[in-house]
């Protein structure tokens, strides 16, 4: 039974913000790879981009020198998301993520020596990719991170 408000927090769980330009676990920090026949600077760049349909509108997005302009670029446009894209932003997250990984094996170490702990995105006002105020939200960026964790790991033994 848990004396607050707030679940008791398990000292495995590895917090940390995908926002963060410096965390190497984070969608925002700058290790560039290709994906789609294009360079990306972040996981970011793809993942905002890939929301729209709108080519030239991807360039834009694509073209930022980092992860918040990417971000930005996409805030005050009106252009309509794709249709389906609250299906498919889970499988463009972790195509970015896994590619990123590969590209990059520092990356991979830093996930791969996260070893069996709980990946948590540390986000107060993300309820969908991120823990939540209260924790209890859906943490979904650090599911993303521990599925390609684990693909990483089958990939070591084979």
């Amino acid at each position: 039974m848990t004396a607050g408000l707030f679940p008791e927090e398990n000292v495995n769980d590895i917090f940390f913000s995908r926002h963060d330009e410096q965390e190497l676990l984070g969608s925002a920090s700058h290790h560039p790879f290709t994906l789609d026949g294009k360079e990306w600077l972040t996981v970011e760049h793809y993942y905002q981009a890939m929301l729209f349909d709108n080519v030239a509108l991807q360039e834009k997005i694509r073209s930022q020198p980092n992860a918040k302009a990417a971000i930005a670029a996409t805030k005050w446009r009106f252009f309509q998301k794709k249709k389906d894209w609250k299906k498919r932003r889970q499988v463009l997250m972790t195509r970015a993520v896994y590619t990123k990984c590969k590209t990059h094996p520092e990356v991979a170490e830093k996930l791969l020596s996260t070893e069996d702990f709980k990946l948590v995105e540390n986000s107060a006002y993300d309820y969908f990719w991120g823990c939540g105020r209260d924790r209890r939200a859906e943490n979904t960026y650090g599911k993303v991170m521990m599925n390609v964790r684990e693909k990483l790991k089958q990939e070591q033994v084979v």
